[in-house]
């Protein structure tokens, strides 16, 4: 079997959100026993969800195309990881980091977060999802419970993004600012906005969230190394 053509064809099913080719690469790729299966999840899948990333940017792509193609990659993800279930090494890789998501409280608005934690999970990492309303102290309260790495959360109006601030202030004052990767998102939200409220990162999209998210780890990695 030919590795980069198997790689590309995998790359093309995530482009073309065609889930039933898609799968249909994976389960060829076991029964031949010469593909490594992260490998081709890796490399060849992962490189089509980076495209449809680059795709939106561009004006390219949709939304709903990200959305339905984001869902594709989801689903051929759990597929490999259920083939890989007693393959430690395989998940430590997959896994980037643990992120809380939450609604603020006093805010209904739902939709936008839950796109960005399918297009988080589609990325590698694991997704926490409070929903909505969520009082800033109970997202303290779960992010320790959980042990995450990120708490991001969503404010869609203006009278709520004062909650955000109110979060950073809560670990402020209970030296827990380090221990946190800390994101804003949401209309009325800037990256002035998170600057001023101290949080570390901001995004306006969810292939923006990943792509943050992925520069927050790393540099939290590197500094735990130094």
């Amino acid at each position: 079997m030919d590795k980069e053509r198997l790689y590309e064809k995998a790359r093309e099913t995530i482009i073309d959100a065609d889930e039933t080719k898609a799968i249909n690469i994976i389960f060829e790729a076991q029964k031949d026993g010469e593909i490594d299966l992260l490998d081709l999840l890796l490399y060849g899948f992962g490189d089509g969800n980076e495209e449809i990333g680059h795709l939106f940017d561009l004006g390219s792509l949709s939304l709903p195309e990200l959305i339905y193609a984001a869902e594709v990659m989801r689903n051929v993800t759990d597929t490999i990881l259920n083939l890989l279930h007693d393959d430690k090494e395989a998940r430590k890789i997959l896994h980037k980091g643990k992120i809380l998501l939450a609604t603020v409280e006093g805010d209904v608005h739902d939709i936008g977060k839950g796109i960005v934690a399918s297009t988080l999970k589609s990325a590698g990492y694991e997704v926490i999802d409070l929903g909505c309303e969520v009082p800033a102290e109970v997202i303290v309260e779960k992010a320790i419970e959980n042990d995450v790495d990120i708490i991001g959360t969503s404010a869609l109006l203006t009278s709520t993004m004062l909650e955000q601030k109110k979060l950073i202030k809560i670990l402020q004052e209970n030296d827990m600012s380090d221990k946190f990767i800390t994101m804003v998102g949401g209309a009325p939200c800037t990256k002035r906005w998170a600057k001023r409220i101290g949080a570390d990162g901001y995004s306006e999209d969810a292939v923006e969230a990943v792509r943050v998210a992925n520069e927050l780890i790393k540099l939290k990695k590197n500094k735990s190394e130094e």
